[in-house]
Parts: C-alpha cells; structure tokens; sequence
C-alpha cells in the first residue's frame, strides 16, 4: 500500500479532483484505488459500473468503519471521513485496510498536520495543488516540511481539465492514462522509475535563500 497525502496550498483549486486521478492512476481490475476524503461535506455516492475490487475494497471498509460514508466509483473506491479527531482515527483505522492499493488521501491544509502525525509510517509522499505565481513562498514551506519528514513531494502547477476532473472523480479514467495525470509525474511521486533532477528556478527557496532541488514541479 502506499498512500499519499493531497492538499491545496493558498486558494488553488482542483485538489479534490488530482487526488481522484491519483487514485484511478495505478488501479487495476483485481486492486482497487482508494480516494480518502478527511472534512468531507457528504458520504460519496456509487456510481453505476464499479469493478470487482472496487467493490470489495467497499465491502471491507463499510465493514470495519460502518459510520464512514464509502461507495464504489469506477475502478475505485471513495471513503469520506469527518474533519478533526475523529476523521483521523478513521484515517488510521483505513489505510491498513487499503492492501496494495494506491491510497490519495484529500484533506484540507489545516488537516496536514495532524494527518502527519497519525499516519506518517504510512505515506510515502506528498502531493500539493499550487499556484506558484500567487503561493511560491507558501508552496516551499509546505514542502520543506514533507522534505524533512523524508516523503516525496510533488506540486501540480495546473488543474485537471474539465473532463479529466470529472472522469477522475467516477473513477472512469481514460484508457491507457494515469487518472489524467502525466505518467513521469506520477512515477516521480510514486517511486518509480529514474529519478529526474528538478530545475533549480522550479525550487523554493530554504530559510538562508538557497535552492532544495528535491522539490518536484511538473506541468
């Protein structure tokens, strides 16, 4: 199971949507994704063709957290969990249920720590929506902070096209994609692949102005 952390910097939009392409980008008909919802405003509903994993990653999930709201979607399966404590006890509770499955977990910002704290043996890395022309300086804060926890980090410049948001969220992605997400992106947060040197102008600055070039920018 690897599970990855999702979550917008500033007021940058389509973090929900990157963190349900996340899930449909390694899903598989017998291993589901699982799109992870902390603050969730309601219980996600099935859609109307979901696989045999996605539903049995349902069944175990509704079974082992039965006040969760949990539907299958496509080729995934969605878990929407309260804000607070609670929501990150389900958290916890979740993500050893997950098998190997790719695990997107969406929360709001403020969430980010406590998430860490809770579940940080658990994620591998990293992934914020930012806009770096408005939040360059808040985006390298976030991700000094995952840097030093030793996860891999990546920033979505730009948000999923329209369509590609959509299909994400039914858990319907386009043949042969990676949830609508680039391949090379995802191998980088994924840990897959060979690793590619980050452009030092894409990297924030650190507290004495130099560049951490682990950072990882794409589109």
């Amino acid at each position: 199971m690897t599970a990855v952390l999702v979550t917008r910097v500033g007021t940058a939009a389509g973090s929900r949507a990157t963190a349900a392409a996340l899930a449909c980008a390694r899903s598989e008909p017998h291993c589901a994704g699982l799109l992870i919802e902390l603050g969730a405003r309601r219980a996600p509903r099935p859609t109307l063709v979901a696989s045999a994993a996605a539903r049995a990653l349902e069944e175990r999930l509704a079974a082992h957290l039965p006040e969760a709201g949990v539907a299958a979607r496509g080729s995934t399966c969605h878990l929407a969990l309260p804000a607070g404590s609670d929501g990150i006890r389900g958290l916890a509770a979740a993500l050893p249920l997950a098998d190997d499955s790719i695990v997107a977990v969406h929360l709001p910002p403020e969430l980010l720590q406590d998430a860490f704290d809770e579940s940080l043996r658990r994620v591998r890395g990293v992934l914020l929506r930012a806009d770096l022309a408005a939040d360059r300086a808040l985006t390298a804060l976030a991700a000094r902070d995952a840097r030093e926890r030793g996860l891999r980090l990546a920033v979505l410049k730009e948000p999923l096209g329209w369509l590609a948001s959509r299909l994400a969220l039914a858990g319907l992605p386009p043949a042969g994609s990676n949830g609508g997400l680039p391949k090379r992106f995802c191998e980088q947060l994924l840990g897959e692949g060979d690793p590619v040197p980050t452009r030092p102008q894409d990297a924030g600055p650190d507290a004495e102005g130099t560049v951490q070039p682990r950072i990882q920018f794409r589109l």
